[in-house]
């Protein structure tokens, strides 16, 4: 029962990930909301074995393995829906458990739903209408890159209705979606991205989603994809979204081939919102008006601080006693148009290649987190923890 308890309070809580940590004098209980981890409770240390023991069973895994990690999966029935991917790590005190929430009734897959500005949704409807190339998201975990491609192909169903196959290959699976053939891989089996995806390419599918690029082979296959008449959305880890480019290149993809194929490149962070109960006016600390001043200069600080920009959460029972409440997007659309091509088919400096999508009107993560900031929608320290000024 103790689990469920955890588990149950997690969800009500909104949380994304659950911590149960064996420390030297207890077990701690910490969850991730909002992207921030913050304290559950705290559980004597006699209760640490039954607690492991029931994640195991829940997740099928080795109960009797004690020194190893692990990893499983779960769908408790008491949770309607709710999935829990299980990772268990042995530590000096014992072994820690990670799950990952997966909560269909906290997804919002509906494209308008996202936050987006006006601006990036149009640009972003626009590129996933194409009827070929590849489609990029960029950003840390967490950052809400699946949510946005399963609105997008929510919205290619939506426009096209049931005449698109569409196909996905993900580690894991993390919300069944209609009208779309979903596959996860299994890697002990054998059975990889690069493996889904030559299969996949004999069961005629017109778009394609790959969970992650994370080597050569996938990145070729899903390439050739984009050539050959399929519409791929993926994702990749990148610093920064023109630095896209240079990262593939990393990988010995020949730039003639990212230029004829890439459309366009999604940057996406969540961004924590001011309480709208507590939100008050605040100063900034200084190392982040000095980062303000040095890269917007200080004719650019003394109007924010004229009108009266600057506000915070000041905590309340409201929000936990935490000054934030929910998170927003703050997006990079890089459209990738004569200019950009022409760049990264001569191998031009990530720092160019952002230059030019600059200028044919890209709003960068920094400005968008500004913003936020002239909004009083949330701290000018939140958008520094998330997004450099200097971004590339």
């Amino acid at each position: 029962m103790m689990v469920n308890y955890l588990i149950q309070d997690s969800v009500a809580a909104g949380a994304s990930d659950i911590h149960i940590e064996p420390w030297e004098d207890m077990v701690g209980v910490r969850i991730r909301v909002n992207g921030v981890l913050q304290w559950l409770v705290g559980i004597p240390s006699q209760f640490h074995d039954n607690i492991c023991g029931r994640f195991k069973v829940m997740a099928n895994m080795k109960s009797h393995v004690k020194d190893m990690p692990q990893d499983g999966k779960a769908a408790p029935p008491e949770f309607k829906g709710v999935q829990l991917r299980v990772s268990i790590f042995p530590t000096v005190y014992g072994e820690k458990i990670v799950c990952r929430i997966f909560n269909p009734e906290a997804k919002m897959f509906d494209i308008t739903n996202l936050g987006f500005d006006d601006d990036t949704l149009e640009k972003f409807k626009e590129i996933v209408s194409k009827p070929t190339g590849l489609i990029l998201l960029t950003g840390p975990t967490g950052s809400g890159k699946t949510t946005a491609i399963y609105a997008a192909i929510g919205y290619i169903i939506e426009t096209n209705g049931n005449a698109t196959a569409v196909s996905s290959v993900e580690d894991p699976v993390e919300q069944n979606l209609d009208w779309v053939n979903q596959s996860t891989i299994n890697v002990a089996q054998g059975y990889g991205y690069p493996e889904a995806l030559r299969s996949l390419m004999r069961q005629d599918p017109e778009v394609i989603m790959v969970g992650e690029i994370r080597d050569l082979e996938t990145a070729e296959i899903a390439i050739n994809a984009g050539m050959t008449g399929h519409l791929v959305i993926s994702t990749l880890h990148s610093g920064t979204t023109s630095g896209t480019f240079a990262r593939l290149m990393n990988m010995d993809i020949e730039p003639f081939l990212l230029a004829s194929t890439v459309i366009g490149v999604l940057g996406v962070r969540l961004l924590r919102q001011n309480c709208i109960h507590c939100s008050a006016p605040y100063q900034p600390e200084a190392y982040a008006l000095e980062q303000l001043r040095q890269h917007e200069g200080e004719e650019y600080l003394n109007s924010m601080i004229a009108q009266d920009c600057f506000y915070q959460g000041t905590g309340c029972s409201a929000c936990s006693d935490t000054g934030f409440g929910g998170r927003s997007s703050i997006t990079e659309m890089l459209v990738c148009d004569e200019g950009v091509r022409e760049a990264v088919m001569h191998k031009k400096p990530t720092r160019d290649i952002q230059e030019i999508a600059v200028n044919n009107g890209m709003t960068t993560l920094w400005d968008g987190g500004l913003q936020m900031v002239v909004d009083r929608k949330t701290t000018l320290e939140e958008i520094l923890q998330k997004v450099a000024a200097d971004q590339v």
